[in-house]
């Protein structure tokens, strides 16, 4: 009987009343409830009928866009659209490299005003590198993040056909940790690769 009323309460626990039945239960049962706290009630009330009502699952989308197939073919197409690009922007600071290693070893013989017309040339010079660097760093990344879009898009509708084919109430894209029997990451793995 004790069990019995003890599995009861708990049940009531997950409830909006569960504070005034406890008190009943406290006041009027106070033997058969003896050693069990409130949060204690609370607490077991809330895991039971979370655990039996709950299907949840996860989805690394970190591991979709980095080890799909599609993931693979859209870096491999934005490499080589900036492939040019990023060698213009290499060989020039190269370029700019040579050029302060030559102003360095000339610098100590040069006329003052040799001299400071360079270092200007240097730092415009400077100047420009950094920004094709940034504008390249810029357009590279706002180039794959728009392949990135479509792809994420691909998996957020497969992982909706799960949830919806297998009554998940709730797909996570972030956790602190997961286990492997949530982790539905290789499914949407395979799906996706049989996806065009």
């Amino acid at each position: 009987m004790a069990a019995r009323d003890g599995i009861a309460v708990a049940q009531f626990a997950a409830s909006d009343f569960a504070f005034e039945l406890l008190g009943f239960a406290m006041g009027f049962r106070c033997a058969r409830l003896a050693g069990l706290t409130a949060a204690v009630v609370l607490a077991t009330g809330a895991t039971l009928v979370s655990a039996q009502e709950l299907k949840i699952g996860y989805v690394n989308s970190e591991r979709i866009l980095r080890d799909s197939p599609q993931a693979r073919a859209a870096m491999q197409k934005v490499d080589a659209e900036f492939a040019k690009r990023d060698k213009e922007v290499t060989e020039m600071g190269v370029r700019f490299k040579s050029a302060v290693e030559k102003f360095d070893k000339e610098a100590p013989v040069m006329p003052e005003a040799e001299r400071a017309r360079r270092q200007r040339e240097l730092a415009e010079s400077e100047r420009d590198l950094q920004r094709r660097q940034r504008e390249l760093r810029e357009d590279y990344n706002q180039r794959r993040n728009e392949e990135m879009l479509g792809l994420s898009e691909k998996a957020q509708k497969i992982v909706r056909q799960i949830a919806e084919q297998e009554n998940y109430d709730i797909i996570l894209q972030d956790a602190v940790h997961v286990g492997p029997r949530v982790d539905i990451t290789d499914r949407v793995l395979k799906l996706l690769a049989n996806t065009k």
